[in-house]
């Protein structure tokens, strides 16, 4: 069969034949039509992600949209190693996939399903958002981000925040859903006052952090409190990717001086199934409402020429016909 097959951490996938994957007992052969090309896909293919066995080669993708050999079209969760979902063919738990709704399209789910899961397991799941709640998200100018703002206020959400760099994306964000935008793009002391403005206007309960890095470390010092005084009003933060850095410099006093409550949200964190669980609600919701996300699909075949193209707007789909 044909797939995108990766040979080496420090290298971009080849089209190649692969040999095709014979279903174990307990999987399933599904014939895939579409996935997308995530962070988590990038990091597991360049061996940084936690979730690396190391082992090479192997085909990445970590789900996927296909049709069963009952003709049923379905999302599914690649299930087992070297066979991901970047394939004409690969297996799956049958627990692990979901029939899609018809008002979805293959590329539209494919696309959509692990950027506004990041935000609606994060939400329903480790923070349990109540209603009427206010929620920050860091890194609301990425396709991730953008469906954070969105799903946050068809949650509940009260008050929603955009937090990121990219001014044009971020004054998009009001049509979206956001309440009110922070832009990156200024000195420290000026977002961290940013950051205190909008705590001070209604506070903040959630925060759904995309970015980690210094932007993390800016809104926790904005977070941290002086004097012996004050309440502390409890903060989920989330902490779900970190694309502008792995650690942080994070003093004590701040977690001593606020109600914050440090939350990882991803595989791991979340299980499997209440991720899928996430997924087939959010599918049923978009099917009855569309979120808005920017799709741009590309054959398989072309795989190797635009894997190290930064993300902008729009999340690549790989169709594998």
């Amino acid at each position: 069969m044909n797939a995108a097959v990766i040979q080496a951490f420090d290298a971009p996938p080849s089209y190649a034949t692969f040999e095709a994957p014979t279903p174990r007992d307990g999987e399933i052969l599904v014939n895939v039509s579409a996935a997308g090309l995530h962070r988590i896909v990038r990091s597991l293919a360049s061996g940084t992600h936690y979730g690396s066995t190391g082992e090479l080669p192997f085909i990445p993708g970590v789900d996927g949209v296909g049709r069963l050999e009952d003709g049923s079209r379905v999302f599914f969760a690649a299930s087992r190693s070297p066979y991901g979902s970047f394939a004409e063919q690969s297996v799956a738990n049958p627990a692990f996939c979901l029939p899609l709704p018809d008002a979805l399209d293959d590329a539209t789910a494919a696309g959509l399903a692990n950027p506004a899961m990041s935000s609606w397991a994060a939400l329903k799941i480790r923070a349990k958002l109540q209603a009427d709640e206010n929620v920050l998200v860091l890194g609301a100018t990425g396709v991730s981000g953008k469906l954070a703002v969105q799903i946050a206020k068809r949650l509940g959400a009260k008050r929603v925040i955009a937090v990121g760099r990219n001014p044009q994306a971020l004054e998009e964000s009001r049509q979206l859903g956001a309440d009110a935008i922070i832009s990156l793009n200024q000195e420290r002391d000026a977002l961290i006052s940013a950051f205190r403005s909008e705590w001070a206007i209604a506070g903040v309960d959630v925060v759904l952090d995309y970015l980690w890095g210094e932007p993390a470390e800016r809104l926790l010092e904005a977070i941290s409190q002086k004097g012996l005084q004050h309440a502390a009003s409890r903060i989920r933060y989330l902490q779900i990717g970190s694309s502008a850095g792995n650690t942080i410099n994070l003093p004590a006093a701040t977690l001593r001086s606020s109600g914050l409550e440090l939350l990882g949200s991803g595989f791991g964190s979340v299980s499997i199934p209440d991720l899928l669980k996430s997924v087939g609600e959010f599918f049923n919701e978009a099917a009855k409402r569309p979120l808005q996300v920017a799709i741009q699909t590309v054959p398989l075949r072309d795989i190797e020429a635009v894997w190290n193209k930064p993300e902008q707007e729009a999340r690549l789909v790989f169709q594998m016909r």
